[in-house]
């Protein structure tokens, strides 16, 4: 009780506390935002670290850049776990900048703390908006001066659809009435006279409406609260259908997200739709020649037998991969991955093996797992996925994400592996045929066949 208490008091602090500051600290400081969430991230740091490669995705960006200047006020793409959806979003939003469109992002990622959650969701986009459309500021200000504890970092206190309501949609309405003097519930000529009309103009709005772009809806922990807010969005949108804001979406397709923008007043797109063999073939391209300037091996290769890979085995390639971009990815690693395997095979040597893969994942974790089986560890990390899949699954039907450390793995070594059962980075569907076939069959688990595991780039040459 007398935590409670203290936890309770030193809440009231930070209100009171921020009903001072409000006068005179900059909007930054009293939002807080996270700093990590949105498009213009270290990307390095503080994943996805997602980007188009030059020459790729560009009809897809293309289209939704220009469905900004048009209708309905949401647009939801969908697509599979490495399809592209997250590079799309850096791609959107830099686009945006360049044309000089206010945007503002929030790229969600599981497992990464406040950026899995959405309780700082308001304030980061109502930071951010400020700064790309500072006529709000003002507003925001004076919602959070009437409402202090729209500022709480976690679930108590105000409703998401009030927070979203209060801190961005409120105050860019008011910004751009007073800015234009628009009704926002009133039909306009067309959407690019929604940011020009009135006695004045709001100069950031000039060039098109302003948007916010949420990528990994589907990273976010909060399921009802998702639910939550594109309830708010649509319900925001029916009672101001001109106004010059947009929201862009991206999610894998999940039913909570699924059963509530598959609506009337919301365009769906397809991302398997725009996954097209000549933008895997310009990215493919762009790695062969990167790491071909940096691989003297490589560099000696082509001297003595021609152009490599052939044109014939790039085409080869492409089809196989068949438009995943995270299997290009990482069949490409597994091409070049001898320095670190240990092994005396060439990339000339691998390009074959990654052939005669299975289509998907599976081939490629079979050879990964295989050629690893040797290195320290391997059972212990192993079978301890296996294990901590067989726990979770007796106890829950939604097994939650989990970090540890494997057994009888020195501490000092510092290995730490990620294990995501309900979607990340990689998808290591015959980890379960490959146990069972191999000798710790014997005395080990088998893995789920749906289980998806990502692991930091200092343990990847384990497997």
């Amino acid at each position: 009780m007398a935590e409670d208490k203290s936890q309770c008091l030193n809440s009231h602090s930070v209100i009171n506390s921020a009903i001072w500051a409000n006068h005179s600290a900059g909007l930054y400081e009293l939002l807080q935002p996270i700093d990590d969430a949105s498009h213009t991230r270290d990307r390095k740091r503080s994943p996805p670290d997602s980007a188009c490669t030059r020459g790729t995705r560009v009809e897809v960006v293309k289209k939704v850049t220009n469905w900004t200047a048009d209708e309905p006020h949401i647009l939801w793409m969908h697509g599979y776990v490495g399809s592209g959806k997250s590079a799309i979003s850096q791609e959107v939003c830099v686009t945006s900048e360049r044309q000089d469109r206010p945007v503002a992002s929030f790229f969600f990622f599981r497992n990464a703390g406040d950026r899995s959650k959405i309780w700082r969701l308001a304030t980061t986009l109502a930071s951010q908006m400020a700064i790309v459309v500072p006529e709000t500021e003002h507003f925001v200000r004076v919602a959070v001066k009437a409402n202090p504890a729209l500022l709480r970092q976690d679930e108590a206190g105000v409703a998401l659809q009030s927070r979203m309501r209060s801190l961005v949609y409120a105050p860019f309405k008011a910004a751009v009435q007073q800015g234009t003097g628009v009704r926002t519930t009133a039909r306009l000529v067309g959407p690019s006279k929604e940011a020009i009309q009135g006695p004045t103009v709001i100069p950031s709005l000039a060039r098109g409406p302003f948007l916010i772009v949420l990528d990994g809806l589907d990273e976010c922990d909060n399921k009802d609260e998702v639910q939550e807010l594109i309830d708010g969005m649509l319900t925001f949108f029916d009672d101001n259908p001109f106004i010059p804001l947009r929201v862009f979406i991206t999610s894998r397709v999940e039913q909570h997200i699924q059963s509530h923008l598959d609506v009337p007043g919301v365009r769906l797109d397809n991302l398997v739709d725009h996954c097209s063999d000549d933008d895997i073939a310009t990215f493919l391209d762009v790695l062969f020649k990167n790491e071909t300037r940096r691989n003297p091996v490589i560099r000696a290769y082509i001297l003595e037998h021609g152009e490599w890979p052939s044109p014939k085995d790039g085409r080869k390639l492409v089809k196989h991969i068949a438009g995943s971009f995270i299997f290009a990815s990482t069949v490409f690693r597994f091409i070049m991955s001898t320095a670190d395997s240990g092994s005396s095979a060439t990339p000339m040597d691998r390009l074959p093996l990654a052939l005669k893969m299975n289509p998907g994942l599976d081939g490629l974790y079979t050879q990964t797992l295989a050629r690893s089986e040797h290195l320290p560890h391997f059972p212990d990390i192993i079978s301890t996925i296996a294990l901590l899949e067989t726990i979770y699954q007796s106890r829950s039907s939604t097994p939650p994400s989990a970090t540890f450390l494997p057994p009888k793995v020195d501490l000092a070594v510092s290995l730490h592996i990620h294990v995501s059962m309900s979607g990340s980075t990689f998808v290591a569907s015959n980890v379960n045929s490959y146990i069972a076939n191999t000798r710790w069959s014997r005395s080990r688990t088998a893995v789920n066949a749906n289980q998806l595991l990502y692991m930091p780039s200092e343990t990847q040459r384990l497997i």
